[in-house]
């Protein structure tokens, strides 16, 4: 009988803790009412506490990366977990607004950064040879599928019982995971003695950088990317896919729901509908990205996201609960299926070497969007007592961001093996 490859054990692990840090950042949506009511407290500050965690945990991601290389892969994931654990747990003793921003905002904020930003391609780039894209695709889809599982069972025991059972929940998946992370986890192959999936030969690691302080490896790294036009281009359109997901759509789509009547149990099931084709069409785009070009690929995935948020207002307002599962099928197909063609421009044009760490600073310019959308959000509906314009507006701009990504050129890996563009420029 064919042994299994350890690799696929490490996906699991990696799997399920993006999932619980997952649950943890999408469960903002079923809290932002039960908080209002129970502390009185303004909806635009909730938001912006949920806003500032957004934006931290992405801003993290760079320097995340360059920690794992510091400290390893398995110290890291434990230090993080314990952090989002810490985050949970003093949750339940807050009194005020400024506690929210503090917890929500920089603890799990930076506690949920290594497992929702470039854990996924480190794990796919050092432990994956073959299937890459595909095994990109599972790991990007996992954020979702927590999503799928947990919010309508963190939504029912909010409204049964109260919120803080429902933290009570999350803190018990965090410490469940902690202990397979300790007992399971491992920093590389090597390690256990063993290639990653599909490689046949050892090839010689030259990475020095784990001698270096890590802030200094973050900003080199972007101190090259930025000298890039397609670095720029994938930030753009990837700060769009924040505004128009999680910041959007993960904080204020329950709420935009209930405004018009729908209870929250049914609004946080249709959120957990779009996790169920996430999961597929991430998983999917995956796949494609190994095999079509990734540049036209988000092109659709972007144009089709902006044309169904501009048409979720008009459900709402006919009240066809019928065009809103339509939505959140066709929504959920696209909601993060840009992650693996986004890694997989990265990598061909900054070379795998490099390409986490700039990957970490694209995805920093994902969750600066996705704080935008969800501060911005809350002000507006502040304003104008609904989110239509918030909605409208973030159709408009993945449109805008269909654009950014087909003007990127093509590149061709059989004249850039190896180090991508980024090599050019530093002979430059």
């Amino acid at each position: 009988m064919k042994r299994i490859h350890y690799s696929w054990f490490i996906l699991a692990i990696t799997f399920f803790s993006i999932i619980v840090a997952g649950i943890v950042r999408s469960s903002s949506g079923v809290f932002i009412e039960p908080f209002e009511n129970e502390f009185g407290w303004d909806r635009s500050i909730i938001s912006l506490a949920f806003a500032v965690g957004l934006f931290l945990y992405g801003i993290s991601g760079p320097f995340m990366a360059a920690l794992i290389e510091v400290l390893g892969l398995k110290k890291m994931m434990l230090l993080s977990m314990v952090t989002m654990l810490i985050g949970t747990l003093l949750t339940l003793m807050m009194q005020h607004s400024w506690q929210l921003i503090i917890i929500w905002g920089i603890i799990i904020g930076i506690g949920s950064g290594l497992f929702l930003t470039v854990l996924s391609p480190y794990v796919v780039t050092r432990w994956f040879e073959k299937r890459r894209g595909l095994v990109l695709g599972i790991l990007t889809a996992s954020t979702a599928t927590g999503q799928l599982i947990l919010l309508p069972i963190l939504a029912n025991i909010i409204e049964r019982y109260s919120w803080r059972w429902a933290i009570a929940l999350i803190m018990i998946l965090c410490v469940i995971m902690l202990v397979f992370i300790l007992f399971f986890m491992k920093n590389s192959p090597k390690e256990i003695g063993i290639l990653p999936y599909g490689l046949k030969k050892e090839i010689e690691d030259n990475n020095k950088v784990q001698k270096k302080n890590p802030i200094i490896i973050a900003f080199n790294g972007l101190f090259e990317a930025v000298k890039v036009k397609e670095f720029w281009l994938l930030a753009g359109s990837f700060f769009i896919c924040g505004l128009s997901t999680s910041g959007l759509i993960g904080t204020h789509f329950v709420s935009f729901c209930t405004s018009y009547g729908i209870p929250l149990v049914t609004a946080a099931s249709l959120l957990s509908l779009m996790g169920v084709f996430d999961l597929l069409g991430t998983t999917i785009s995956g796949w494609l990205s190994d095999r079509y070009d990734n540049r036209w690929l988000l092109f659709w995935y972007y144009a089709l996201r902006g044309a169904s948020l501009v048409l979720l207002p008009i459900a709402l307002s006919k009240g066809s609960f019928m065009l809103l599962i339509i939505f959140s099928v066709f929504y959920g197909l696209d909601w993060i299926a840009t992650v693996p063609p986004t890694v997989g421009i990265s990598r061909q044009v900054f070379g795998i070497e490099k390409s986490g760490i700039v990957y970490g600073w694209i995805s920093a310019s994902h969750q600066a969007g996705a704080a935008v959308a969800a501060y911005g959000g809350g002000l507006i509906y502040k304003f104008f007592n609904s989110y239509t314009w918030t909605f409208f507006l973030a159709g408009v701009f993945c449109i805008l961001a269909s654009l950014f990504v087909i003007i990127i050129k093509k590149q061709h890996s059989s004249q850039l093996p190896k180090e991508g563009i980024m090599k050019q420029c530093a002979e430059s």
